[in-house]
């Protein structure tokens, strides 16, 4: 297969394009006539194939949301880019084309098959995405390097590689180092890979790739460390008490004082500062173990309610289903008779039972759904009530505990005030010695003492109301909004449910009415 090239005006994918390219590829015969006619929505296409049409830019793809398979080949793309709303994509054909780069495919992660052949690209990135890649075909590009081969290794799936026509085939290592440092793979250059040529491979560079295999295994365990304290954080964000299991609170309460630097260079403040440090550390701890404890009390709440309304809406559907099994295994057979009858007046007599069976039945259905509505909404009601009963528990304790925190922050002021005040007293008296500069020009009046204190005071303070704000604001906003989304999903089932009943009877009206209809003189 050639290249082509850019010997007239490239052109642009537009939407003339891409409905001929739709209608090209529908359905033939009578199907396709009646698609033709009708028109084919872009968000139902699953395959589309855009080859030789001199296409230079990758573009307005954004409609085909469904699309599995997209067929670029032997056209002019110099980029890869218009492809981030294509997150199906399974299969993606960019041979014979001038790109230069691997770019552009980031949201591709079920793409299994690429093709980038006759290209002239000459690094692998940007690929870490493509976790499902199991055939790759990147044959006669730029590609130099036989080493930059090890980048493949992050795509466990990849079984079929094509590199042919590339530098590198040329290097003398290359039918034994693609096996050593790719095991997994069973097609090279469309060749298959036996069992002797792995072995043979992988004795000629073991040393090599054990040592990469202990770097590789490292650096996963070093990812998978970082990517747990990623997951751990999010869950203390979402139980809003990240940084209480340990000095974080505390710590930021002296780092952001202005004053704080100053003040502890006062004689004997050391020894009580320590004291204070342990007891207020052991609070925040208790305050980070009843937050996840009592997050997850009402997570699990939350799951068992689902539960139930699951359950509930699940018996209730299977009655629904019941009712119209019973209605259509006993009116079924009597409609298709109707369908025969010639004599208007029994038609007539006919249709009129037939219509009080299918009013019965709109009856029967919209009561069930009351039902249901009436049996939620009481379910609904005594969860609300736990829930916040539950929260008002959880802000109760919360407030307690960061009582506590005040409590110690108060007594360490006290001891602070105490202390600056008699070292003020004792420099008016000429007993202090060897005091420190910088708290020496604290000492101008008392007044200035006693307000330096109790500014670091109030700082102190601000950063514990802030956090017991932040949590009794959380967790109040967290039930209000699970309750909100409740009703709000409640009114759309409800919604959806009595639509559903509507269609299936105006369904069997119309039935009636057309036979009516055919029967009229």
């Amino acid at each position: 297969m050639s290249r082509l090239y850019k010997t007239i005006e490239p052109s642009i994918i537009d939407d003339k394009m891409l409905e001929e390219a739709v209608k090209k590829q529908g359905p033939p015969g009578k199907a396709g006539q009646i698609a033709h006619a009708e028109g084919i929505d872009f968000k139902d296409v699953l395959r589309l194939q855009l080859d030789f049409q001199n296409i230079l830019k990758i573009d307005n793809l954004w409609q085909f949301k469904t699309l599995t398979k997209l067929q670029l080949d032997n056209n002019v793309i110099e980029k890869i880019e218009g492809l981030n709303t294509l997150a199906n994509l399974v299969w993606l054909d960019l041979s014979f084309n001038n790109i230069e780069m691997i770019e552009g495919l980031d949201e591709l992660i079920k793409l299994e098959d690429l093709s980038l052949y006759s290209n002239r690209i000459s690094n692998f990135e940007n690929m870490d995405s493509l976790v499902n890649l199991q055939i790759f075909s990147i044959g006669k590009n730029h590609i130099n390097n036989l080493e930059s081969i090890i980048y493949l290794r992050r795509f466990k799936k990849l079984r079929t590689l094509n590199l042919a026509g590339n530098p590198i085939c040329e290097d003398e290592r290359y039918s034994m180092y693609i096996p050593a440092y790719l095991p997994n793979l069973m097609y090279l250059d469309f060749i298959l890979i036996d069992q002797t040529t792995k072995e043979m491979a992988l004795e000629m560079h073991q040393h090599d790739v054990a040592n990469l295999v202990h770097h590789e295994t490292s650096a996963f365990r070093k990812l998978e460390k970082i990517r747990l304290e990623e997951e751990e954080l999010v869950l203390h964000k979402d139980a809003c008490v990240e940084y209480l299991n340990g000095p974080g609170l505390f710590n930021s309460m002296f780092t952001e004082d202005p004053e704080a630097p100053k003040l502890l260079l006062l004689p004997g403040v050391t020894e009580f500062l320590e004291t204070y440090k342990i007891g207020f550390i052991d609070v925040c701890q208790k305050l980070f173990e009843y937050g996840l404890k009592g997050f997850d009390i009402r997570k699990k709440e939350v799951e068992h309610f689902l539960e139930c309304l699951r359950e509930a809406n699940e018996d209730n559907q299977n009655r629904g289903i019941k009712i119209i099994k019973e209605f259509e295994d006993k009116n079924k057979e009597n409609f298709n008779k109707m369908q025969h009858i010639t004599e208007s007046k029994i038609l007539e007599l006919k249709v009129s039972a037939f219509r009080t069976e299918i009013d019965l039945l709109w009856s029967n259905l919209m009561n069930l759904e009351m039902q249901l509505v009436d049996q939620l909404e009481e379910t609904t009601r005594d969860f609300e009530r736990n829930i916040s009963e539950m929260a008002s528990t959880y802000i109760e304790n919360i407030q307690a505990l960061t009582a506590q925190c005040r409590d110690m922050e108060n007594r360490y002021n006290e001891n602070m005030l105490e202390i600056a005040v008699s070292s003020y007293e004792k420099m008016g008296k000429n007993e202090e010695e060897e005091m420190p500069d910088e708290l020496r020009a604290l000492f101008v009046d008392k007044d200035t003492v006693i307000n330096t204190v109790n500014a670091s005071h109030d700082l102190h303070l601000l950063k514990i109301d802030n956090q017991e704000d932040k949590m009794v604001t959380r967790a109040n906003s967290w039930v209000t909004e699970m309750i909100e989304k409740l009703h709000v999903d409640e009114i759309s089932r409800n919604r959806k449910r009595v639509l559903e009943i509507y269609i299936y009877v105006t369904h069997w009206r119309d039935e009636l009415d057309y036979l009516e209809v055919q029967d009229s003189p």
